[in-house]
C-alpha cells in the first residue's frame, strides 16, 4: 500500500530532499479513492498529495472556462517539473481534460454541484481568501499562507455572519521567485489574473455584486490589484476590492507594531509574524529548532522589507540577494500569544473592511438610482 504524504505540511528542506521520481498529485477537489490513484501510478512506495483545488472546475459549484483552468493547472505542474520532479499529475474527475494530456489521472469523485457560494448569500460581501503553497524557510510548512488567510476569512464570517460569506481558501498563487526554492508552486501571473477575473465574472452573472479578494501571500497582491481594476471596468454595478496582505492596515498595523519583539526587517517572510500565527494555529507544524533568522535585507530609505513594506519604490530583485534560507525576518522571536493577538487584529480589520464594502456599495447604488452625474442616462433608459 502506497504511503500518501501531505506535501503542504512539509518544510522547504523536506521538499528539496524528496527523490525527483516521487509521484506528486494536484487534485481537483477531494474524495478520490487513493488506492485507485496508487494503482494508476504503478503502486509506488510514496506519493505526495498537494493541496486540492477547491473550485474553478466543472462540478465544483463555481466553474470557469476549462481553457483558463487548464492554463493555471498546467503552470502548477510546470513549477514542479522545472524543479526536476518527473512524475507530476493533476487528479481530475472523468470528463475534465483541461488539455493536460498524459499529465492527468482521471478517477471518479462524488461531485456536489450546489452553487458556491449559495444564492442566499447575494446581499453579502463574498470573501475570497487566496493563499499559496511555497517555501517558508526551514521551520514553517509550505501551506503557511493558506492556513493564515483561511483562518482570517473564517474568523471574519464568524464576526460578521450577516454581512459576509467566505469561499474555501484557494491554496495556490504567484511566486516569481520560485526558481530559487525547489518545490514552490506558481500559477503564473497572467493565468492567475485570468482565472480570478473569470471567477468574478461568473459570480456577477449569478447576481453577486460585492467581493473582497483577500491575499495571504505577498506575491499575489499586485496581480489582484489588476483583477480588481479589470473587474470594476467590466462590471460597473459591483464593488470589488483587495488590500495589501492582511494585518497591515490602519487597525491591525498599529497592534503589530506595538507588540512585536523584532526590529524593522523582522517580519518580511517566515519571520516573526507568520511564525507566531502558525504557532497559534498549528503548533504541530512549526519546527522552532530549525529557525534561522535573516534580517540582512539590502535596505534603503525608499525600499526595505518588513510585513508592512516601506518606501516609495516597487521592485522585485532576486531573493538570492537577501536570503540563503528562504526566510526574511526573525522567526526565533515569535510567540503563540502574539500570534493569537495578531490573528484577532487581522480578523477585526477584515470585518471593518467588510462593513466599508457594504457601505460603499449601498451609497453608490443610491446615487446611481437617483441618476447622479452620467447615471442620469441609465435612469432615463430604465
Amino acid at each position: 500500500m502506497a504511503d500518501f504524504f501531505s506535501y503542504e505540511n512539509l518544510t522547504w528542506p523536506e521538499v528539496a530532499e524528496l527523490p525527483r521520481d516521487t509521484p506528486l498529485l494536484i487534485p481537483l477537489g477531494e474524495g478520490y479513492a487513493l488506492d485507485k490513484a496508487a494503482e494508476a501510478l504503478g503502486e509506488p512506495a510514496r506519493i505526495g498529495l498537494l493541496p486540492a483545488i477547491p473550485y474553478g472546475w466543472r462540478g465544483s459549484g463555481l466553474a470557469v472556462a476549462e481553457p483558463l483552468m487548464g492554463r493555471l493547472v498546467a503552470n502548477l505542474l510546470d513549477s514542479l517539473g522545472d524543479d526536476g520532479f518527473s512524475r507530476v499529475y493533476a487528479l481530475t474527475p472523468p470528463g475534465i481534460d483541461l488539455g493536460l494530456g498524459a499529465r492527468r489521472i482521471a478517477l471518479p469523485i462524488r461531485m456536489d454541484d450546489r452553487p458556491l457560494p449559495g444564492d442566499a448569500e447575494r446581499e453579502k460581501v463574498i470573501l475570497i481568501p487566496i493563499g499559496h503553497t511555497e517555501q517558508h524557510g526551514y521551520h514553517l510548512p509550505m501551506n503557511t499562507d493558506t492556513l493564515i488567510i483561511g483562518a482570517i476569512g473564517a474568523g471574519t464570517v464568524e464576526t460578521t455572519p450577516e454581512a459576509a460569506a467566505c469561499l474555501p481558501p484557494f491554496p495556490y498563487g504567484v511566486s516569481t521567485h520560485r526558481a530559487s526554492f525547489a518545490g514552490t508552486l506558481n500559477c503564473g501571473g497572467r493565468a492567475f489574473e485570468d482565472f480570478w477575473l473569470a471567477v468574478v465574472d461568473g459570480l456577477v452573472g449569478r447576481g453577486f455584486d460585492r467581493f473582497y479578494l483577500m491575499s495571504g501571500h505577498g506575491g499575489n497582491c499586485s496581480f489582484l490589484v489588476n483583477v480588481v481594476k479589470y473587474a470594476g471596468e467590466r462590471h460597473r454595478r459591483i464593488f470589488c476590492a483587495t488590500a495589501w496582505l492582511h494585518t497591515s492596515g490602519h487597525l491591525a498595523g498599529p497592534v503589530v507594531q506595538e507588540t512585536r519583539r523584532s526590529a524593522r526587517g523582522g517580519m518580511g517572510h517566515a519571520g516573526e509574524l507568520e511564525t507566531a500565527m502558525i504557532l497559534h494555529l498549528r503548533p504541530d507544524l512549526v519546527h522552532m529548532e530549525r529557525v534561522v533568522d535573516e534580517v540582512d535585507f539590502v535596505s534603503t530609505q525608499s525600499y526595505y522589507m518588513d510585513w508592512i513594506e516601506g518606501g516609495e519604490l516597487v521592485a522585485n530583485p532576486p531573493w538570492d540577494d537577501d536570503t540563503a534560507t528562504g526566510a526574511y525576518g526573525a522567526g526565533s522571536l515569535a510567540t503563540a500569544e502574539n500570534g493569537r493577538v495578531w490573528l484577532e487584529a487581522g480578523i477585526a480589520e477584515k470585518a471593518a473592511h467588510v462593513a466599508e464594502i457594504q457601505e460603499q456599495q449601498a451609497r453608490r447604488e443610491a446615487r446611481r438610482a437617483g441618476g447622479f452625474g452620467l447615471w442620469i442616462n441609465s435612469k432615463r433608459e430604465a
